[in-house]
């Protein structure tokens, strides 16, 4: 007998999967990039023995770079060298890419009402949710293939590029499995993804402590440490995949359990009630606040977290950059003088802050079209409120949240930094994270002027980014032309401790990020709202 709980399955996954694949195809080519640069790279950057020799001694010798790129089984070879720079980096986008699915595509619809529309059909009662972790499935498997077909094209060795490419459909399967969970926990679809990201943050912490501290034999405590043990072009160890796929087969298994057993458009964590009285959310400004207060919050003490982290990591460079220039150019930061390298790889790293930063931004922007799809604007806008006055509200928070966050992420990099015995100071590391400012506006400025002008094109916000990580991350290992590298907005940011900074590219930078923004209240007194 047909299942009915599945019902309409396979339409509606056709329907989605052509609906969603724009969506999904930036992720797939962020991660291959990462591991085809990798390959590319590691030629020009180590060609002959002795290079690799000494760079496979250093990273053997410092846990500060098992703490973000995982332990390094084989630095001699181009792949084991990808297999050291992207594993962990590759699966933890693949993981943030499932999360942001699944939530899309369960919980955020039955928040929009999307959910009960489609409800109406003949739509059994989990093909929603089996759909979601499906279209994940797809696009982990599609990310599998693709990124093997493009490393191995571009030189990496044919097993060796499989297996790693499989760590990432891996991690987006598990992760799939825990975003359907929190689907279900969570009391909408913010909450839910707030509450995937916070575990995902967690293990890939967990792991790369028990990296850094030597203690491998517990990396199993994290998930991201399974696909770790898989150990590309060393061991090419495909038993650990097993073990993921099981838990993500038993996370998805418990979702439906407790699918089965919450209201529709509830979760099973239910939301607190508001207060007798409307308070602070009587204005605009304290309800565009109240809206995005848990994001405020989880955002600011992540960037807190996150800042303490890296000061550590920065606290045991200094020795490794003066012994070995070359591994500068593996973050990033090629070019400079052994002196000024541990300084450097901060500003590196706060440019990195920066860009998750624009994130958060971003996301916050991102909010007021999906308020506009949920028919929320409209009776806003109905009465004495106008459209500059609710759309300064959310620009407001989308500018200042992440502009403070980062602030506090630069303090916590430098107290950690100087009390492991650093040579920076807490107020130079404020004052860069200050500077690296209007660069991250430029992204979230971008973002409005996409909303306010045009929103079907809004994806294009999320592109800016990706191709801003990539020149600021990748262009310097390729040594690409400055007008190349200038195109990134991050690129600009001076540093603060030079002799004489140059805050020309600066200035030009934060022009920019001002027209943007006037490009997004122009546009959206013009347009319709959605």
């Amino acid at each position: 007998m047909k299942n009915q709980g599945l019902a309409g399955f396979s339409t509606l996954l056709r329907v989605t999967l052509k609906q969603d694949a724009r969506n999904i195809a930036p992720w797939i080519v962020l991660i291959t990039a990462l591991s085809v640069s990798s390959v590319l790279a590691y030629d020009w950057i180590f060609p002959d023995h002795a290079t690799r020799a000494s760079l496979a001694a250093t990273v053997g010798a410092n846990p500060a770079f098992s703490l973000i790129f995982g332990p390094a089984h084989n630095l001699l070879t181009a792949d084991g060298f990808n297999a050291w720079r992207a594993l962990a980096l590759g699966g933890f986008f693949a993981a943030l890419m499932a999360i942001l699915i699944v939530v899309r595509h369960s919980r955020a619809d039955e928040d929009s009402g999307q959910a009960e529309l489609i409800a109406s059909a003949v739509v059994g009662r989990y093909t929603r949710l089996m759909v979601a972790v499906a279209l994940v499935a797809l696009a982990s498997v599609a990310l599998g293939i693709f990124c093997s077909i493009m490393t191995i094209a571009f030189g990496g060795n044919v097993a060796a590029s499989i297996t790693l490419s499989a760590t990432f459909t891996a991690s987006g399967l598990m992760f799939a499995g825990l975003a359907a969970i929190t689907a279900q926990l969570g009391s909408d679809a913010r909450s839910a993804t707030s509450l995937s990201v916070t575990v995902l943050g967690a293990c890939f912490l967990l792991r790369g402590a028990l990296d850094a501290s030597g203690h491998t034999d517990w990396v199993w405590l994290s998930p991201l440490g399974w696909t770790q043990e898989v150990r590309p072009a060393s061991e090419n160890n495909w038993w650990p995949l097993l073990a993921c796929l099981g838990l993500a087969i038993l996370l998805v298994m418990i979702a439906h359990l407790l699918q089965a057993r919450r209201d529709f458009g509830m979760g099973i964590i239910p939301p607190t009630p508001g207060p007798a009285r409307g308070g602070v959310v009587a204005n605009v400004w304290g309800l565009a606040l109240r809206l995005n207060l848990g994001s405020v919050i989880s955002w600011t003490i992540a960037f807190a977290v996150l800042g303490m982290v890296f000061g550590f990591v920065a606290s045991s460079l200094g020795d490794v950059f003066a012994s070995n220039p070359d591994i500068a150019h593996i973050i990033a930061v090629g070019g400079a003088t052994s002196a000024g390298l541990v300084y450097l790889f901060l500003l590196t790293l706060l440019k990195v802050m920066g860009m998750i930063a624009a994130v958060y931004g971003v996301q916050v922007v991102m909010r007021i079209p999906a308020e506009e799809n949920e028919y929320r604007v409209e009776p806003l806008l109905a009465g004495a409120l106008s459209r500059q006055k609710y759309l300064a509200s959310n620009a407001l928070i989308a500018l200042l949240g992440p502009a403070v966050a980062l602030v506090i992420g630069g303090v916590a990099i430098g107290f950690v930094a100087t009390a492991s015995g650093v040579d920076v100071t807490v107020s130079d590391l404020a004052k860069q994270a200050l500077v690296v400012i209007p660069a991250v506006w430029v992204l979230i400025g971008l973002s409005l002027a996409l909303v306010g002008a045009n929103p079907r094109v809004r994806l294009v916000a999320w592109l800016a980014i990706v191709a801003t990580f990539v020149l600021t991350i990748l262009g310097p290992t390729f040594r690409l032309w400055d007008w190349v590298l200038g195109i990134s907005p991050l690129y600009h940011v001076p540093n603060v401790t030079a002799t004489a900074p140059d805050y020309t590219g600066l200035t030009v930078v934060a022009v920019i990020a001002v027209a943007f923004i006037g490009v997004g209240f122009v546009g959206f007194r013009r347009r319709d709202v959605l």
